[in-house]
């Protein structure tokens, strides 16, 4: 009976509660983030495997861990990243399939396909929580367990965000933007806040050999509560002392954030999107009052050369005028030189407009691997392969702010937002990220992204300005927390304020030195020690 649910029931588990991890980063029906609801689907995997490598059964006759216990745990692992990546961004079929023009099952087959290559670096690491914790003697140490399963789990989210493929959507941490464990990413950034998920997550799947009788224990709890005390005190003073001396007198502007809601299959057509694009933001553009205005990813969707004439040049003596700027979405570049994804910065006493050029760019939107031209070939999508931009690009500097722009996913990748935070003197005071989410349509991509800001806005203590082109549209606070924000799937202009901030995080100074590697060597040392003590006891 133990075997038939090992091979069934437990695979099966393992796939639903990645499924319920994926809900737990943003749920499809409020678009909230639930950390509790992480933290329970992790710990039932963290189960899952301890039951499968049991000292009981898991051990051939020389005492070692046995490989089919190590397998297993793999198999669950993998299966429980699939259930919770395919949950996270199933909404890549819309892009696909319904803008693609991308054949339905081969569409299913891709995301699966990708999701299941995703999986396997969480494949590798509950096999590796799985061989040490088979060991003779492991079953006492609960305390390590959980530090163990929490750095090889965080290798794992590091390795596929991070260091190889570079695709962090949807990782654990994001799931805490709200809730206890919210005053971390100043800290620890959002991957440091999945470790402590991920070691609570354990304790919780091994509370029942936790020594609770033991002084050692309550001793090892009121420390770790004392240390959660002091750093949340931390952030409270850190945000109550941004008024000080060194700060300008003002960094409260008003803002205009434009949400044009183009159709996605109108969008780059020529005669209809492109014209109606043209005009809408065009009058918004001549006609606002803000100080700042700021148009999405690509709302002027054509090169300047390709514009009616005067347009590019109305625009341009537009913001001659003193009192006002523009950070608009727009492709630059030419066939010699190369195509840029950029935000153009327009504002008066400028000797040449600013210019910010997308770095991070988008596998299969904006480059094609290598090998993979056969597949973009079989979708009806605007692909190329575009230029990079320099990581740590200038800040459009205006009236005492420093605004520093990000593209769409870019601002996923808050190791390369950080490099901008080298120089004090020269770090923003607040984020303005332009997106076109309405590739996947009224899905709950749209509230992951939003989501992903606010993490960013948590990380570095600054306002994130997100205009889109679908939603979501929001002026978020430097405490990570949304002030306003237009309706999805709706055109409008989202008038309000922001407050830049000056003060550097923890965060930002050692990632913007040293990139996620700190996070990643301290981990992986971890592990090391950890399983080699194991392995000493055993």
């Amino acid at each position: 009976m133990q075997a038939l649910a090992r091979r069934v029931a437990f695979p099966a588990a393992a796939l639903l509660a990645g499924w319920v991890q994926s809900l737990a980063i943003a749920d499809p029906f409020t678009g909230g983030a639930h950390g509790w609801l992480q933290v329970l689907s992790l710990a039932a995997l963290v189960w899952l495997v301890l039951r499968t490598a049991s000292p009981t059964d898991a051990h051939d006759a020389m005492g070692k861990p046995a490989r089919r216990a190590v397998w297993r745990a793999a198999l669950l692992g993998w299966l429980f990243g699939l259930g919770w990546l395919t949950g996270t961004f199933w909404w890549l079929f819309i892009s696909m399939h319904v803008y693609g023009g991308l054949n339905a099952v081969l569409t299913v087959a891709a995301v699966l396909a990708l999701a299941g290559f995703l999986s396997i670096y969480y494949a590798a690491a509950s096999a590796a929580f799985a061989a040490v914790a088979s060991r003779n003697g492991a079953r006492k140490r609960p305390f390590a367990l959980a530090l163990l399963f929490a750095a090889v789990w965080t290798l794992a989210e590091l390795a596929r965000g991070s260091w190889f493929t570079g695709f962090p959507w949807g990782a654990g941490g994001y799931a805490h933007v709200d809730g206890v464990l919210a005053f971390l990413p100043r800290y620890v950034g959002v991957y440091g806040l999945g470790f402590v998920a991920a070691a609570l997550a354990a304790l919780l799947a091994l509370a029942n050999r936790i020594p609770w009788r033991s002084a050692r224990t309550w001793a090892g709890v009121t420390v770790a509560l004392l240390v959660g005390a002091g750093l949340w005190a931390g952030r409270v003073t850190a945000i109550d002392a941004d008024a000080g001396a060194d700060r300008p007198a003002s960094l409260v502007m008003d803002v205009a954030l434009m949400q044009g809601n183009i159709p996605q299959d109108e969008k780059f057509v020529p005669g209809r999107g492109i014209v109606d694009s043209l005009r809408w933001y065009g009058e918004q553009l001549q006609d606002n009052t803000a100080t700042l205005i700021v148009g999405p990813e690509t709302a002027v969707p054509l090169l300047p050369r390709q514009l009616p004439d005067g347009y590019w040049d109305a625009l341009v003596q537009r913001y001659q005028r003193p009192g006002q700027a523009a950070l608009l979405g727009i492709p630059l570049g030419d066939l010699e030189t190369g195509y840029t994804n950029s935000v153009i910065g327009l504002a008066p006493g400028q000797g040449a407009p600013y210019r910010y050029d997308k770095h991070h760019l988008v596998p299969f939107g904006e480059f094609i691997p290598p090998f993979f031209r056969w597949f973009t070939e079989m979708m009806n999508i605007p692909l190329g392969d575009f230029a990079r931009g320099a990581v740590g690009q200038p800040s459009f500097a205006w009236q005492g702010q420093r605004l520093a722009p990000n593209i769409c996913y870019e601002d996923l990748f808050g190791e390369e937002l950080a490099a901008r935070f080298v120089d004090p003197a020269k770090a923003p005071t607040a984020f303005v990220n332009v997106s076109n989410i309405g590739w996947f349509g009224d899905s709950v991509a749209i509230d992951q992204h939003l989501l992903i800001s606010r993490m960013r806005a948590l990380e570095f203590e600054r306002p994130m300005l997100r205009a889109t082109n679908t939603g979501a549209t929001a002026i978020i606070d430097h405490r990570g927390q949304v002030t306003s924000q237009l309706p999805r799937l709706s055109r409008g202009v989202l008038r309000g304020n922001f407050e830049g901030r000056v003060h550097i995080t923890p965060f930002a100074r050692w990632a913007g030195v040293a990139g996620q590697w700190p996070l990643g060597i301290g981990c992986a040392l971890l592990a090391l020690f950890l399983g080699w003590r194991r392995k000493r006891r055993s």
